[in-house]
C-alpha cells in the first residue's frame, strides 16, 4: 500500500504552535519625520498614515507608542535651512537634536536612533559633498562624524549611518570613542541599494537630489556578493548592527547577509512598499492588513531581527489583540 505524508491539520492552536517564524512588537522600529515649529502634525500626502511632526507633537506620538509597546524609533529631520555642506545636520539646536532630548526627557527607557546622512540638509540633496560635480566620498566623512557625535551627545542611543560613504563607519564609531560614547550604537546602512521604492520618503523627507541621481554610491539591484562584501567591511569598521534597504524585493540579501553575519540583520521595509499597499487597500484591491502583516513576516522569515517599518503602529495594534 502507497503511503502518503500528510500534512499536518491546521488548526489554529496548532499552527501557533508549529509556526516557525513568529512576529513581535519587540522587532519592530517606527519611523517619524520631525521638523522645527510648533503644534505640527502634517499628512504627508504620498504617505497615508504619516506625518511631518514639530517636537512637541512628536512627544505626543511617542507616548502613544510606547503606550502601544514599541519600544524603538528612528529620527529624520527636516532643516530650517539648507546649504552645500548640511551644516544644520550638526547643529545642536535642529529638530532631530532637540527632538531627542524632547522624547529622552520624557521616557527614559525609549530607544532613540537617528539617521545620519546629509540628502535632507543639503541644497543639492545628496548624500555627500559636492566636488567637481559629482559627490565626494572622503571629505564627507567628518560632516557625517560630527552629526553623529551632535546626536550622541542629545542622546541617542544608536546613530544608523545611510549615505553609503566609504569609511563612515570608522570615522564615527572614532569620534565617539575619542568623546567618550563607547557604548553608543551603531546601525549601518551597510546594503542600500539604489532603488526607485524610495520615492515617496523623498517627498516626505524633501530630499530628492537637485541633479543626477545616487547610482553612484548605492548598490546596483543586480548585485548580491557586494553586499555581503558591504556588510562585512562595516563590520570590520565597528558596526554594531546591519541594515538591508529596501526589503521585500530583497529578501533574498537579508538571506545572504544573515548567513554570513553574526551581528543583529536589520531591514527597512521603505516607503515605497508602504505606500504601495496604502495605494492598493484605498481602491479596495487588496486587504492591506493582512498584506502588511504577511509582508512583515516575511521579512522577519528571510532573516531579519529587526524590521524597520512606517507600519510599526498599526502591525502593533493588530498583534496586541
Amino acid at each position: 500500500m502507497l503511503i502518503r505524508p500528510r500534512r499536518l491539520r491546521r488548526t489554529p492552536g496548532i499552527r501557533n504552535m508549529v509556526r516557525e517564524r513568529s512576529l513581535s512588537v519587540n522587532d519592530l522600529v517606527q519611523p517619524l519625520f520631525v521638523k522645527n515649529g510648533k503644534g505640527i502634525k502634517e499628512p504627508i500626502p504620498s504617505m497615508p498614515g504619516q506625518y511631518h511632526f514639530s517636537v512637541d507633537t512628536l512627544t505626543e506620538e511617542v507616548k502613544e507608542l510606547r503606550d502601544l509597546g514599541i519600544k524603538a524609533v528612528i529620527l529624520f529631520g527636516l532643516p530650517s535651512k539648507k546649504d552645500s555642506i548640511g551644516s544644520s545636520a550638526f547643529d545642536d539646536d535642529e529638530a532631530v537634536q532637540r527632538s531627542i532630548r524632547a522624547i529622552k526627557a520624557k521616557f527614559p527607557d525609549m530607544v532613540v536612533i537617528t539617521d545620519v546622512c546629509l540628502c535632507e540638509y543639503t541644497d543639492h540633496g545628496h548624500c555627500g559633498l559636492i566636488e567637481n560635480g559629482s559627490v565626494h566620498n572622503d571629505s564627507t566623512l567628518e560632516i557625517l562624524a560630527k552629526t553623529a557625535l551632535s546626536h550622541v551627545k542629545a542622546g541617542a542611543d544608536f546613530v544608523a549611518p545611510s549615505d553609503m560613504m566609504d569609511g563612515r563607519v570608522a570615522a564615527i564609531r572614532d569620534i565617539l570613542d575619542k568623546n567618550g560614547y563607547c557604548d553608543s550604537g551603531i546601525i549601518s546602512y551597510a546594503v542600500k541599494y539604489a532603488s526607485a521604492f524610495y520615492g515617496p520618503f523623498r517627498e516626505a523627507a524633501e530630499s530628492a537630489p537637485e541633479f543626477g541621481d545616487r547610482t553612484g554610491y548605492q548598490m546596483d539591484p543586480g548585485n548580491s556578493d557586494e553586499a555581503i562584501k558591504e556588510a562585512m567591511l562595516d563590520i570590520e569598521e565597528g558596526a554594531d548592527m546591519i541594515m538591508v534597504k529596501p526589503a521585500l524585493p530583497y529578501l533574498d540579501i537579508i538571506r545572504r547577509v544573515k548567513e554570513k553575519c553574526l551581528l543583529p540583520v536589520c531591514a527597512y521595509h521603505v516607503s515605497g512598499e508602504y505606500s504601495m499597499i496604502k495605494a492598493a487597500e484605498e481602491r479596495g484591491w487588496v486587504d492591506g492588513k493582512r498584506m502588511m502583516m504577511e509582508s512583515l513576516i516575511c521579512i522577519k522569515r528571510a532573516g531579519a531581527k529587526i524590521i524597520f517599518t512606517y507600519f510599526a503602529k498599526e502591525a502593533t495594534v493588530i498583534l496586541n489583540k
